[in-house]
This record gives structure tokens, sequence and C-alpha cells, in this order.
């Protein structure tokens, strides 16, 4: 069934390298948002050097169209942020208030990856946050309301050589100290799909039945890591706590821009929408081109609890194995 959930749009891939206005080495990781009718992705773009930066896309339709910002929203090379040297990386975007968002991206440095936050309120300009939680860290993303009074920020931090779905708390208004951390979904090790490394995909969406989270699952096959996507439901009031985590993947890299490019057999969300009863995912493939593949909604929530094989034991805390 899992394959059957989610549908490619004929127009794939939807944005290529040669789209852009500068020379790049591929296109990929969108965060998404949604702002006065039109759809508005952040495009992860790697330069020819290996720097990656952010830069603006909009369309009216979200499938074709796109004009594309001249000047990059957030970038490398600012002496007073020295941790992201090296880029900026897999933005993920939250809405916190009409007309403010807050975007949770990796910033990339000889020290490694860490998470950084930003604010905009027109995705023309941006206030840097900055660091807010050190390397190795990435793949953040904050929830759009509060719970009991506090933010909840889901990241991956590498601990004790793995690398599992952890959450922070902050009551800070500025979202700048982070606390009370706990595992969310831990990797699965052994054989599993999600074996090697997970990662949130794009922000939790709000459903009737809980938070829906996509997530990136990572396994090597013959020595070269094959990445798929996962669901889980979590809890509406209290999102660590896990409702249903299904067992098989529910998206996968089938297609030729997925399994060749520079990054072979890589499909990665970094942005979802609900428009309507749809989930539109847009996603990199093979770390080259940007893709969209749409599911409904209740057929994901079904998938999840068809699937779903967590024992009851430990559903509160969100420890599973």
């Amino acid at each position: 069934m899992g394959e059957r959930i989610f549908t490619r749009n004929l127009q794939n891939p939807l944005i290529r390298p040669d789209d852009l206005p500068i020379h790049t080495n591929g296109v990929l990781n969108p965060g998404v948002a949604e702002v006065a009718g039109e759809v508005v992705l952040l495009l992860r773009i790697e330069n020819r050097r290996g720097l990656s930066q952010i830069r603006i896309a909009r369309s009216r339709n979200g499938v074709d169209g796109w004009r594309i910002a001249e000047t990059p929203l957030l970038a490398p090379g600012i002496p007073d942020y020295p941790f992201e040297e090296w880029g900026c990386e897999d933005p993920r975007v939250t809405q916190i208030a009409p007309q403010e968002w807050i975007i949770a991206y990796t910033a990339y440095s000889r020290y490694g990856p860490a998470v950084a936050l930003a604010r905009t309120r027109d995705f023309v300009s941006v206030t840097r946050i900055g660091i807010v939680l050190p390397p190795t860290n990435k793949d953040a993303t904050l929830f759009p309301v509060k719970f009991q009074d506090s933010w909840l920020l889901l990241h991956r931090p590498v601990t004790g050589g793995q690398e599992d779905i952890w959450y922070v708390n902050s009551r800070d208004a500025d979202f700048r100290s982070w606390a009370g951390p706990g595992i969310l979904l831990p990797q699965h090790g052994g054989p599993w799909w999600d074996s090697v490394r997970i990662g949130v995909g794009a922000p939790p969406l709000p459903t009737e039945e809980g938070w829906l989270l996509l997530y990136h699952g990572v396994k090597d096959m013959a020595n070269r890591p094959v990445y798929r996507l996962g669901v889980a439901l979590l809890d509406c009031a209290n999102p660590r706590k896990v409702l249903a985590r299904a067992s098989e993947w529910v998206f996968s890299p089938e297609t030729e821009y997925e399994q060749r490019g520079l990054v072979p057999n890589v499909v990665y969300t970094c942005g979802a929408l609900l428009r309507g009863d749809e989930v539109w995912m847009y996603y990199g493939a093979a770390d080259t081109v940007i893709g969209l593949a749409t599911a409904k909604l209740a057929d994901l929530l079904q998938f999840v609890h068809e699937f779903d094989f967590l024992p009851h034991a430990g559903r509160d805390k969100g420890m599973v194995a």
C-alpha cells in the first residue's frame, strides 16, 4: 500500500539546476510555506564550490511558473556568523503568527553541522537568531503552537554513535534557550529500512487525530545509503507522546531522477503543505532536483494505523524500540 499513497506530479522534476539564475551543482531539500495565495519554496542550492545557500522560489499554483529570487535569503560568508562558513542547508519553515515564520536550518562549518534559527515576515529578508543547538546536530523543526506554555523543537543530534529524533523545550520568546531533552523516535538498527539514521522531514502537520510527522530513514545497501520516508502520529496535546509509527516506508526512490544524481537513491523532504484533504510534499531527489508528490490525508492516517507496530508500553514518552 505504501507506494500507492503518494502520487508524483507529472511535471517532476519541478526545478532543476538549469532553472536557476546562478551556476549550481544541485537544488534540493526545499522548505515550503503558503503566503498570500502563493506557494513559497526555500530552495537549498549547492554551488560548484560545494557551499549551500537558501533562495526563494514562488509559484501561483505550486507546480510551475516558478519565480526564483535573484539573491539568496540565507547564505554563508557573513563574518558575524562563522558557524555558517560552509553553508546554510535544509530549511524547515513554521508559521508562528499571521505574518511571522521561523526558519530552522543547518548551519555548516568546519566544526560540523549545527541547528540555527531565523525569523522572517516576508521571505525577502530575515533576522538571524543564530545557533541554538551546537554540533553535531541538524534536521530541526519547530511546532507552530505552544504546549503547556513551551515551544517544542525536534532535532537530530549524534549521541553515542546513534542518530535519532529528539525534542527540546523553550519558554524563551527569542527561541535562544532550549532545555528538557528527550528522545521522540529512535532508529531501529539491524536490517530495518531506517536502521542507520533517522531525522525529521517536513514540519509536523496538524490533523484531528494528532500531529502527522513525515521523517526520513537511511539504510546502507551495497555500501551505499538509501533514503526513504516514513510516517508517525504524535499526540495533539503532547507531541512527545507517539501514538503510532508505521513499520514500512511510505515513499522511496523509484524514478530515474530519484535514483540517479549527485547522491543516488535519495528522497528527502523538508516541507509539506496541507491543502484541503491533500498533503503536498516537496522533496529533494538524488540531491540534484526538486519533486512534488501528493497524497490524501485520510490515506496517510490509514497507513500509519494499518502498519503501526508500537508496543503499548513506552508510548507515553515516545521511547519505543
